[in-house]
């Protein structure tokens, strides 16, 4: 391991470690970076002896040294290297630049930038410059629409990963304005607010035949995400491949996948003009749209190569902290070793991502899908378990039935007899050789 221009060494945590004045040379920088802990000038990782007590120090003097507010663009991870556990910290570039040490301010003393392998001090020109550039389009700083606003939802969802907010929450999560009135931000994690989310699904490959039109939303955001992953993980067909000794699989998506796309939809949405991301199935793919293109000029490079710079960071860090993001800049690399840079269309206002099916359902699935899928919800869980094997692999026979669901042949007999006589399945061929179909 070696310093490069986005990886810093430091061996350990002192009080004499200027880690404020790293974190800030990154911050300011366009693409980011990574600090290890625990880890000599040479590459060789030494480790850390208090891991977690180290891991709070950092969060803490991150969070209260440097200014504007860096929370939602930094990770604080433990990390096995040669079987030595070290702390990684992960920094986002920020929107909000020129950052700097709290202490010092706007200053030569207070701003800092990566320049090769070094945090240089930035010169009153360069402070200037950036501070003229810097992004106020920002959700934190738009007051809400309406200000009696309630958080029911969200306290549930922090209490789900036992982390209490108490009476300053909305100051810590940056939800509210200077002048203390709550922003946007707050008015889109709350319990009631206008954003919808849509989902829709076509019966072909284009927008013609519009078959179901959801609405999920006009509550908190966190909420809303997922009800929406919950509904695409019932969409997420799986074909399964009987034989012995093995049965293979195959959902319509990688589901791991398209929960991150889900998730960075909904987080990096630009909701300056309440535009939501939209959810689309069709017969042969999932299509992705939310509003806004590539954040703050970054370049598609940068994109795809894992910079990491939050539209909305303050969305970012609220989701990350009830686990609904996981390690901060690793989910677009982790979807690029499933779907292709090609899946990525970047609009003038909008990016959408196409997720092409694993597999193609045929016109008889989709027609038991979409029609006959009520009736079969109502059936017994067992006819329902056969109904779907008989889905997904026609030529299943009642032993492998048996074996799949674990119940007796002579009641696999039974069920089937009986959805028989509902007018589901019926028999093909002779009683030796021949098998059973969906109507």
């Amino acid at each position: 391991m070696i310093e490069t221009n986005r990886i810093e060494f430091k061996r350990e945590l002192t009080r004499d470690l200027d880690l404020e004045k790293e974190v800030v040379a990154f911050l300011n920088y366009n693409e980011g970076g990574m600090i290890y802990i625990g880890i000599d000038d040479n590459g060789m990782p030494i480790g850390v002896n208090d891991i977690d007590g180290d891991m709070l120090k950092i969060k803490d003097r991150i969070r209260l040294g440097i200014s504007p507010s860096p929370m939602g663009l930094f990770d604080v991870q433990v990390e096995t290297i040669d079987n030595v556990r070290v702390i990684k910290i992960f920094i986002a570039s920020g929107s909000e630049k020129p950052y700097y040490k709290t202490k010092y301010g706007l200053s030569e003393r207070g701003c800092f930038l990566r320049v090769g392998t070094a945090a240089e001090p930035m010169t009153s020109k360069q402070i200037e410059d950036l501070y003229t550039r810097r992004v106020h389009r920002s959700l934190k700083h738009i007051i809400s629409p309406h200000n009696d606003l309630t958080f029911r939802q969200l306290h549930i969802y922090y209490d789900s990963q036992h982390l209490a907010l108490n009476n300053s929450f909305a100051r810590n999560l940056d939800l509210l304005t200077a002048n203390g009135e709550y922003n946007y931000v707050a008015y889109l994690l709350a319990d009631s607010n206008s954003i919808s989310i849509k989902l829709a699904k076509y019966a072909g490959t284009d927008r013609d035949k519009l078959i179901e039109n959801n609405e999920y939303g006009y509550c908190s955001l966190l909420k809303a995400a997922d009800q929406v992953l919950n509904r695409l993980q019932m969409e997420n067909r799986v074909k399964s491949k009987i034989g012995y000794p093995y049965r293979t699989d195959t959902p319509l998506w990688n589901e791991r996948a398209v929960r991150e796309l889900v998730i960075n939809a909904i987080v990096h949405n630009d909701y300056f003009n309440e535009l939501s991301p939209k959810f689309e199935l069709f017969s042969d793919r999932l299509e992705i749209t939310s509003a806004g293109s590539l954040p703050n000029g970054m370049s598609r490079a940068e994109f795809f190569g894992g910079v990491s710079n939050p539209r909305n960071k303050e969305l970012m860090r609220v989701f990350r902290d009830v686990d609904l993001v996981e390690s901060l800049g690793t989910g677009l690399l982790r979807v690029l070793k499933v779907y292709s840079e090609d899946c990525f269309v970047f609009m003038e206002h909008f990016t959408r991502v196409v997720v092409p099916y694993a597999w193609i359902p045929s016109d008889a699935e989709s027609i038991v899908e979409n029609i006959a899928e009520s009736i079969v919800e109502k059936l017994p869980a067992a006819q329902q378990k056969i109904v779907r094997l008989l889905r997904d692999n026609p030529s299943i026979s009642a032993k492998m039935i048996s074996d799949e669901i674990g119940i007796a042949m002579r009641n696999v007999q039974v069920h089937l007899k009986k959805l028989q006589e509902k007018g589901i399945i019926r028999r093909v061929g002779p009683d030796k050789g021949g098998h059973w179909e969906l109507l």
